[in-house]
């Protein structure tokens, strides 16, 4: 289907919205018209007229907000030609390959994403300036041949003409949303109303000794709810009419990268997206903003940065997700087909003997990348992160983290000896109840499953003794990093280690080894303390 006739198809399904939204006033009015034809009158009809002139009255105001809502930029730094000449050299190339133009702006983005948004006028009949994001962990996880076979990509969708498209979808979607959250609003202010005036009643009756009755708000709101889940199935149809023409413009697109930057280039940058996907999010949930309980940042310009060190670190274990493709569920309303087709038909074209052209790191097209780095985090972060502590390096970061979530860590075998004792406990007032045989009465009170709570004797003990080995370490090493006496062995590879005082000793055992079987000693069927107290400071060593 040609641009014609796909701006066309999307006229007719706009001015569907439209459409049904006049059949609906018309029913609406014909219902009002039919009221006085019977000759109903009185309060009934007065409340009938009232209601169908409040639901008109969010599908009049969809009708008539005539204005496309403007694309808003997503957090990120602009780059001009002068700042990233060789960035914006490689961005002409490939838009000369694909009988397009250079972009008016390059945006750089904290997302594993590329996208090129052209601001059309008159809704799509007339071209506009378009704009190149680019998410920097793309720059970082991509070579710059693949970067190239990305550009490609996106320049595809600009010169067969869909991203000019834009402001007539923009336009439906942003009408229909409208209304539906108009409708939702409406129905939850009265759902919140009723359930008000219900709270009254009861509290009323209550006053008087009477019985309250429960609270329902089931079919408040129902017939806007109602109108929402109209506008909701013509929006759903509306993604069901488009959705072929949509993977098909994603299929033509993939073959514009193969022209530009060969199809095995093509086929490995598509491979390389979903992993850097799942690495990204793993390493801003791990690494980046592990410090954020403790108000710590990285090190300047390291937020963003230090995904460059994971990769490098990670490669082995990344390589074995690049191998494979990710076979996501088929969704009825995606827009892209799933990856694994997508390289599939790549890989099955022709070999077009195209070699790899530029191998290094598309970060290096960066005229300085720590400095981008850095800025990225100033227009990413918000201001309150923004004043946050930086540490001097990843260790320190996790030093910093981890001190303050074992200090402040309640574990469930903390709040069962408290309620057990009633008033607030330590660790010394741990020991001593094991010490006293009272732990398995205090492990009663921790949150167990039905198997668990049924147990008993031995066999409650085995149900419960892996809690009560996480619950006891954590308190331990509490102990130890409130003394300052504990540290963590940072790694980019692998899950952060914990490293106590000390040194290992003539059998090989390692102050780490000794902690851990002090800890099964004292959780032992017969209890043994005396290991875990010789390993404490001296604070926690005697019974109180």
């Amino acid at each position: 289907m040609g641009a014609t006739l796909r701006a066309l198809r999307a006229l007719v399904l706009l001015s569907g919205f439209y459409l049904v939204s006049l059949v609906l006033l018309a029913a609406l009015a014909g219902a009002d018209i039919a009221l006085f034809h019977w000759g109903l009158h009185g309060f009934a009809a007065i409340k009938i007229t009232i209601v169908t002139v409040l639901l008109a009255v969010p599908v009049v105001r969809g009708m008539f907000m005539l204005r496309v809502p403007p694309a808003d930029d997503p957090a990120a730094v602009e780059v001009g030609e002068a700042d990233e000449p060789r960035l914006w050299a490689l961005v002409r190339e490939v838009a000369d390959a694909s009988g397009g133009h250079a972009p008016a702006r390059i945006l750089l983005t904290p997302e594993v994403n590329a996208s090129v948004r052209e601001d059309a006028r008159l809704l799509g009949l007339r071209p506009g300036p378009h704009t190149l994001t680019l998410g920097v962990p793309l720059l970082t996880g991509l070579s710059e041949a693949q970067l190239r076979a990305v550009l490609g990509h996106e320049y595809g969708h600009f010169t067969a003409g869909d991203t000019r498209l834009s402001a007539i979808v923009v336009r439906g979607r942003a009408q229909i949303s409208r209304v539906v959250e108009q409708f939702h609003a409406t129905a939850d202010g009265k759902v919140a109303d009723e359930r008000e005036r219900q709270e009254r009643t009861a509290a009323k009756r209550i006053a008087k000794g009477k019985k309250a009755r429960e609270v329902d708000t089931r079919h408040t709101g129902a017939l806007y709810r109602g109108m929402a889940r109209l506008y909701t199935w013509y929006a759903g149809l509306c993604l069901r009419a488009s959705l072929s023409t949509a993977r098909g413009q994603e299929f033509a697109a993939d073959l514009a990268a193969v022209r530009i930057a060969g199809r095995d280039v093509t086929a490995s940058a598509l491979r390389e997206i979903p992993v850097l996907v799942a690495a990204h999010g793993f390493y801003l949930e791990t690494y980046a903003t592990l410090g954020l309980p403790a108000r710590t940042l990285p090190p300047r310009g390291q937020f963003f940065g230090g995904f460059r060190e994971f990769l490098a670190a990670r490669s082995a274990g990344l390589e074995k997700l690049r191998a494979g493709l990710p076979e996501e569920p088929e969704s009825r309303y995606d827009s892209h087909p799933p990856m694994a087709e997508r390289v599939r038909r790549i890989e099955t074209l022709p070999a077009d003997g195209r070699r790899s052209e530029g191998d290094g790191p598309a970060l290096a097209l960066l005229t300085d990348p720590e400095h981008a780095l850095t800025a990225l985090e100033e227009a990413a972060l918000t201001v309150e992160a923004l004043g946050f502590r930086r540490t001097a390096d990843w260790p320190e970061l996790l030093n910093v983290a981890m001190a303050e979530g074992i200090t402040t860590a309640q574990t469930p075998l903390h709040r069962a000896l408290t309620a057990y004792i009633g008033r607030p406990t330590t660790l010394a007032d741990l020991l001593d109840a094991i010490d006293e045989g009272r732990l398995w009465r205090v492990a009663e009170r921790l949150p167990l499953s039905k198997e668990a709570s049924a147990a008993k004797g031995r066999a409650f003990r085995q149900f419960v003794r892996p809690a009560l080995g996480d619950s006891l370490r954590t308190m331990v090493l509490a102990e130890f990093s409130a003394r300052s006496l504990l540290s963590w062995e940072f790694s980019w590879s692998r899950p952060a280690t914990v490293r106590l005082p000390g040194t290992t000793d003539g059998a090989g055992a390692s102050p780490e080894d000794a902690m851990e079987a002090a800890l099964d000693a004292a959780l032992a069927d017969v209890p043994d303390t005396a290991p875990l107290r010789a390993l404490l400071p001296p604070t926690v060593v005697q019974p109180v």
